[in-house]
């Protein structure tokens, strides 16, 4: 009985990894991802799939509004930006003023599975 529920936890914990992120082709880092908003801000979008973000580099001005938009595709996914302590889970977003210049990394902040790590990117404000 103990192997049953043993075996039967490991399973569950498997699918739950595996359900983490998907398994689809995401878009060229390219595509028009990123608007002007009202006011002078940038809304942008990243989209979340199988162990990775569409954008690996978020461009914006210094003093600019930024609004990030976390979409999840596939799986279960955060971005958080190290040095602006933000966080965004999926299908929300998050709206903070680029006041600080230079490279900031982001990374998913959801364990999602084996590719995790590999879940990176950096948001570059120009000054």
């Amino acid at each position: 009985m103990k192997k049953w529920i043993l075996t039967l936890g490991l399973l569950l914990t498997a699918a739950l990894v595996m359900a983490g992120c998907g398994g689809k082709k995401s878009e060229p880092a390219s595509s028009p991802a990123a608007s002007q908003a009202a006011g002078g801000g940038k809304t942008i979008t990243v989209d979340a799939k199988n162990f990775e973000f569409d954008q690996k580099e978020i461009k914006v001005k210094k003093g600019e509004t930024v609004t990030i938009t976390l979409k999840n595709s596939q799986g279960n996914h955060g971005l958080k930006i190290e040095g602006y302590d933000k966080e965004v889970k999926g299908n929300e977003s998050v709206t903070f003023t680029a006041d600080q210049a230079g490279e900031f990394k982001f990374e998913c902040s959801i364990m999602c599975g084996a590719g995790h790590k590999d879940m990176v990117g950096t948001l570059i404000v120009e000054g």
